[in-house]
C-alpha cells in the first residue's frame, strides 16, 4: 500500500507549480516574508485598505497564482505549528466576516487544531487519525477530474481526498497560519520547493 502511495505522490509531484502569497488577500495581522513564501500571525493589525479580496475576520491569505484547468501541486511546511488550515478556494468564495470552511462555500481544506486534532472540512467534517503529525503537506488538484488530495510528504501517505468536486471558476491556494496562541503557534507556514525523490 505504501509503495502505491509513494508512486502516486511522485506522479502528482510532477505537477508542481511555483506559488507565492498574495499580500492583497492577507488579513491585516498576517506577516508575509519578502519572497512571498512564508506567513506568520503578528499581534499588530496593520492599517491596510479593506479591498474586496482581503480576508477581514480570519487570518487567511491566498496564493497569487490561480488555476482553471489541468493539474497543480504545491507543498507547505507545517513543522512546529499547533494550528493551521490549508487547501484551495474558489475565486468567488466569501472573504469577509465569519467563514465556514466547506465545499459548499468554495473551500476544500484540512486543518490542525490543539496540536493533534486533524480534520477534513468536507460537507460533513471528517476527523482524521494520522499515524504521525505531518511536517510537510502536499496539496494536489486535478481541476478537470474534480479532485483535491492532501499528502503527508515525508511519510508518503495520503491524508485525505475530496473526489467528485465540480469546479467552474478559478481556484487559488489557501493558507492560514492561525493565531500564534501566545507564541505556541508562532512557527511560519512555508511554501517549500518540491523535491521529487
Amino acid at each position: 500500500m505504501k509503495n502505491l502511495v509513494e508512486a502516486e505522490l511522485k506522479r502528482v509531484q510532477q505537477y508542481a507549480v511555483d506559488v507565492t502569497l498574495d499580500p492583497d488577500t492577507a488579513h491585516p495581522k498576517l506577516i508575509l516574508s519578502d519572497d512571498g513564501k512564508q506567513v506568520t500571525h503578528g499581534e499588530v493589525r496593520k492599517n491596510l485598505p479593506d479591498n474586496p479580496e482581503r480576508f477581514s475576520c480570519y487570518c487567511n491569505v491566498l496564493g497569487k497564482q490561480s488555476f482553471s484547468s489541468g493539474r497543480f501541486y504545491f507543498e507547505v511546511q507545517v513543522k512546529g505549528k499547533t494550528i493551521w488550515d490549508l487547501g484551495v478556494v474558489r475565486e468567488s468564495s466569501n472573504r469577509k466576516g465569519k467563514i465556514t470552511l466547506s465545499p459548499w462555500n468554495g473551500y476544500w481544506t484540512i486543518w490542525l487544531r490543539n496540536g493533534n486534532e486533524y480534520k477534513a472540512n468536507d460537507v460533513l467534517p471528517v476527523r482524521l487519525s494520522l499515524k504521525s503529525p505531518p511536517q510537510k503537506v502536499g496539496v494536489f488538484v486535478d481541476y478537470d477530474e474534480g479532485l483535491v488530495s492532501f499528502y503527508d510528504v515525508d511519510a508518503a501517505a495520503l491524508i485525505y481526498s475530496f473526489p467528485g468536486c465540480s469546479f467552474t471558476e478559478k481556484l487559488f491556494p489557501f493558507f492560514s497560519p492561525c493565531n500564534n496562541a501566545g507564541g505556541k503557534n508562532s512557527a511560519p507556514l512555508i511554501i517549500s520547493p518540491v523535491r521529487v525523490n
